[in-house]
């Protein structure tokens, strides 16, 4: 019975970062900087994500992806999208994402640093080098002794740039359908909003 007790039924993490989507384009001006179109007032997440992705620069839905989501959510999204569109990783992007999902997993600082680590001294940017890069901007300082805070629109910016470059990278004819399979994933979590 102390084992039935013990268990406890989490509620759902929050994936995205503002209840209202004129909030997040308010205060992360960055996410508008960055994206062509804007929202109305009467636009919800997956009414937008389904406007960008029909325009004429749908790679914008990718970019709004990961600044719509908490920064946790976003590198889940940005690992998974990655994965599913590339193929076999090096030996070095394998050692990163390890770490990637160390952090997913565990959260900590440690965990987040060597991640950062590693993603910063790789010798070529991949797309599991960005999210490395994302997973160190995440929240918190940089290093051991170092107070620098990072600026909240840098791990959307290298989750966007990872999951871009993956599909950047697969030949010209398998790039609408790799793009349609990361923005899939990306309608999924904006279900409800």
């Amino acid at each position: 019975m102390d084992d039935l007790n013990s268990e406890k039924t989490l509620p759902p993490a929050r994936a995205i970062r503002f209840d209202r989507l004129t909030d997040l384009f308010g205060q992360v001006p960055q996410c508008g900087e960055l994206l062509k179109s804007r929202p109305n007032d009467a636009d919800g997440y997956r009414s937008f994500l389904e406007m960008l992705r029909a325009s004429q620069t749908p790679e914008d839905a990718v970019t709004f992806t990961a600044f719509a989501l908490q920064p946790k959510a976003a590198v889940q999204w940005g690992l998974d999208s990655v994965l599913s569109v590339q193929g076999d990783l090096s030996a070095e992007d394998t050692q990163i994402v390890n770490g990637v999902v160390e952090w997913l997993r565990t959260q900590t600082t440690e965990a987040r640093w060597k991640t950062f680590q590693m993603a910063l001294f790789a010798p070529r940017k991949t797309a599991a080098v960005y999210l490395g890069l994302a997973v160190g901007w995440s929240g918190g300082p940089l290093a051991p002794n170092d107070l620098v805070t990072v600026p909240s629109w840098r791990t959307p910016r290298a989750v966007s740039a990872g999951v871009l470059r993956a599909i950047g990278q697969v030949g010209t004819e398998n790039r609408k359908g790799n793009l349609d399979q990361v923005l899939d994933k990306a309608a999924g979590l904006f279900r409800v909003h």
